[in-house]
């Protein structure tokens, strides 16, 4: 089956940075789509950043010009650098693995919506 494990959070002071890795495991074939969402305590789950095999990016209003998503398909593996960190990104973030296939014995199969066990992010002086 397909794990996604993700490392990087932390406690961290208004302006400073860190980096979120999630690397997927498991007899993966390809992954099409991968992002980073996150939950702030009593808020819906959102979109930070996303982005597809071909390396085209899509990202939140809110962290454009401070955060870069990444990847490295052989690797199965993305990244979020976050620079500038504000108050405000204090959340629980969580890796996505969209539209991906993988083997299990001789067959291949589809797979969607993989999520990873969430890392805290807390930006605070």
């Amino acid at each position: 089956q397909v794990q996604l494990v993700e490392s990087g959070g932390g406690l961290v002071q208004p302006g400073g940075s860190l980096r979120l890795s999630c690397a997927a495991s498991g007899s993966i074939f390809s992954i099409n789509d991968m992002g980073w969402y996150r939950q702030a305590p009593g808020k819906q789950l959102e979109l930070v950043a996303a982005i597809t095999s071909g390396g085209s990016t899509n990202y939140a209003d809110s962290v454009k010009g401070r955060f870069t998503i990444s990847r490295d398909n052989a690797k199965n593996t993305v990244y979020l650098q976050m620079n500038t960190l504000k108050p405000e990104d204090t959340a629980v973030y969580y890796c996505n693995a969209d539209r991906l296939s993988y083997y299990s014995g001789s067959r291949r199969y589809n797979g969607y919506r993989y999520w990873g066990q969430g890392t805290q992010v807390t930006v605070s002086s």
